[in-house]
């Protein structure tokens, strides 16, 4: 990547920009120019794009070009290949507007789908998108179409984060409103009940749907780098408490530790494709580990 591009896709720089159509489009515009002959945007007539090679495919399909170049699998994806649809639920809620650094959860959240909007309507894929808190506050169904983007921009900025996360009533409703198999992609901090959430994502799976979560976290709810005596005032109504952060640091950050392998357990066991992202973190990280996991890949 150029030093151009890291620039571009720093959440600080990303956070100077108001609009969040400008803002996701500065990020897509970066990503785009820093994949040149990349494996996501096909360069012949022949074929749309290329996509990673899984265990199972038609090795008929390998493009040994490629592979003598960059030492990798990858399969040519036709045109009837890539009919894929695409649904972003973004978490809405009150945690969501915890933010130490240039950008909080819910910016970035908000960014990193709109982002994924711009990217799946550019490979022609259909992409729907729901934010959501405790209950669903705005639905767009997957399209295609040209103008699409103007509606989901228009859905991810609804609201700011307000509520708590009723997230199996949210998993369950995106299931009833999906008629077709689909990528779900779910952006959110995951402060939720586990089992709840876990119940939601089975449900998703059973019906087919692949499923992939950008577990979205501040730099300062991971590494509790805190000094002094603080007053912490919890959001979703979870209470105050006046301490010395050094006092809590190392049972925090076991605590931290065993919610976070739980989840990553409970994902895998799921299969379900889990991302820590940090909201300090460039976003191309997170957008290219999406398209690797999932997007485009695939003929479902």
């Amino acid at each position: 990547m150029t030093h151009d591009l890291e620039r571009f896709l720093q959440p600080d720089e990303i956070a100077k920009i108001s609009r969040l159509e400008l803002r996701a489009r500065k990020v897509v515009d970066g990503f785009v120019s820093g994949l040149h002959r990349s494996p996501y945007f096909g360069q012949s007539t022949e074929f749309v794009q290329h996509r990673e090679y899984v265990p199972g495919d038609d090795t008929r399909r390998i493009d040994w070009k490629v592979w003598s170049r960059t030492d990798r699998y990858y399969l040519k994806q036709f045109e009837e290949d890539t009919n894929v649809r695409v649904m972003l639920l973004v978490d809405g809620s009150e945690s969501m507007q915890f933010g130490s650094g240039a950008i909080t959860k819910f910016e970035y959240a908000q960014t990193v789908a709109a982002a994924l909007a711009m990217l799946v309507l550019k490979q022609h894929d259909s992409v729907g998108a729901a934010l959501f808190d405790t209950q669903v506050r705005s639905i767009i169904p997957s399209s295609s179409r040209n103008n699409h983007m103007t509606t989901i921009l228009q859905g991810l900025s609804v609201a700011t984060a307000v509520g708590k996360t009723d997230i199996n009533a949210v998993l369950r409703k995106s299931a009833e409103m999906m008629s077709h198999r689909s990528i779900v992609i779910l952006i959110s901090d995951l402060f939720c009940d586990r089992d709840a959430l876990f119940k939601g994502l089975q449900l998703l799976r059973q019906r087919k749907h692949e499923v992939l979560i950008v577990h979205t976290m501040d730099d300062q709810e991971l590494d509790f780098d805190y000094s002094g005596t603080l007053r912490f005032e919890g959001l979703e109504d979870s209470g105050k408490l006046t301490c010395d952060p050094n006092a809590l640091r190392s049972g925090y950050l076991s605590a931290l530790e065993k919610f976070l392998e739980t989840v990553r357990r409970r994902c895998a066991g799921s299969l379900v494709d889990y991302r820590l992202s940090r909201t300090s973190e460039n976003l191309d990280a997170v957008l290219s580990h999406l398209l690797n996991s999932r997007i485009g890949m695939r003929k479902k």
